[in-house]
């Protein structure tokens, strides 16, 4: 792609992010998040390959769906109020849509269908900034609205979340399909905590951020697609496997590694709300997922090809080089549990 095409689309997605950060009325915040989908698209589509086609018309349609339900909802509110400012969200009908359309932005059950059938289409790259940037806008008006929604509707969708997002990826073997329902079960976390504590969101949203975007640079690095091809990742990059398997276990939620920190705050603060029985069915469905992190880890360093490889490949080994972005995001992704106070602090 030329440079300054590619160029002009980064500026406009960042441009759309900031205008829904910083905006408060409907019909702005509507523009924002209309001028992200359309950035993107274009970076989706540059393949130029049937399946590329087929996920750029699916995440077109949805997106479409979903700003068409997110201005309704707002020209209803303003309707019945007088007021299009997002702070003035009073009518219980438009906050139920727009609930409903936030969570098809994002890819909440029940309305995640799209979200693994997008990510296989795509290249690592353009599926890093699906599964990272385009979710900083929707959470954006979900942090700004969450005392009006209704909590319910929140906890309900989040635990379907974290279930279907650990059972859909049991049995895949595309690592994208994987990676979409990882972000499917990571937003249910974010979204079940959001009324009552949205620091803990916000730093959920963080470190899921940081640990996505390791694991897709490392994929990239090893241009790996399917769980069969990093069977062999350990004689191509030894490094770049051991930092898979950490980040892995770190998505996992396991301690002492960061991705531990939001599991914990999160069941702790609903068993201080009482939410004893969501809280008990998140960790054991959190079991699902940890399966399926826990068999790509076994791949990555407990298999090696059945005729033993002594020299690299030029046609199958991309030559690694070093990626500052991988280097901070993977540190991060591994040693943030110990600073939990000072994080906490800052959120506060």
């Amino acid at each position: 792609m030329n440079p300054l095409v590619m160029t002009l689309l980064m500026l406009s997605l960042g441009l759309g992010t900031t205008i829904t950060f910083l905006g408060s009325h409907w019909l702005l915040i509507w523009m924002g998040l209309e001028i992200n989908t359309m950035a993107i698209i274009p970076l989706m589509i540059h393949q130029q390959h049937p399946r590329a086609v087929e996920a750029t018309t699916k995440y077109f349609l949805t997106q479409a769906t979903a700003s068409a339900l997110l201005l309704f909802a707002g020209t209803t509110n303003a309707w019945m109020t007088g007021q299009w400012n997002m702070t003035d969200l009073i009518y219980p009908t438009s906050a139920t849509l727009i609930t409903l359309a936030l969570a098809l932005k994002i890819g909440l059950v029940p309305m995640h269908f799209w979200l693994p059938e997008v990510l296989q289409g795509l290249n690592l790259t353009t599926g890093l900034i699906l599964s990272t940037w385009q979710k900083l806008a929707p959470f954006a008006i979900l942090l700004q609205l969450y005392p009006l929604l209704n909590p319910n509707i929140l906890i309900t969708m989040g635990i379907a979340s974290i279930i279907v997002g650990g059972w859909g990826g049991l049995n895949q073997t595309q690592l994208r399909k994987i990676l979409a329902y990882s972000s499917i079960a990571h937003l249910g976390w974010m979204v079940t905590i959001i009324h009552f504590s949205p620091e803990l969101t916000l730093l959920n949203l963080i470190i899921y951020m940081m640990m996505t975007t390791s694991m897709f640079l490392i994929f990239n690095s090893l241009n790996s697609m399917k769980i069969n091809s990093i069977s062999i990742s350990m004689t191509k990059s030894p490094l770049l496997s051991i930092m898979a398997l950490m980040i892995l276990l770190s998505l996992g939620g396991l301690p002492p590694l960061s991705g531990f920190m939001p599991k914990w705050l999160i069941l702790q603060e609903l068993t201080k709300q009482d939410l004893f029985i969501p809280a008990t069915i998140m960790a054991l469905a959190t079991l699902l997922s940890l399966f399926f992190y826990l068999r790509l880890c076994y791949m990555i360093t407990l298999t090696f090809s059945p005729a033993p490889i002594f020299s690299f490949s030029s046609w199958r080994t991309k030559i690694v080089q070093t990626n500052i972005l991988l280097v901070m995001t993977t540190s991060l992704s591994l040693l943030l549990l110990p600073l939990t106070p000072t994080l906490l602090m800052l959120l506060q």
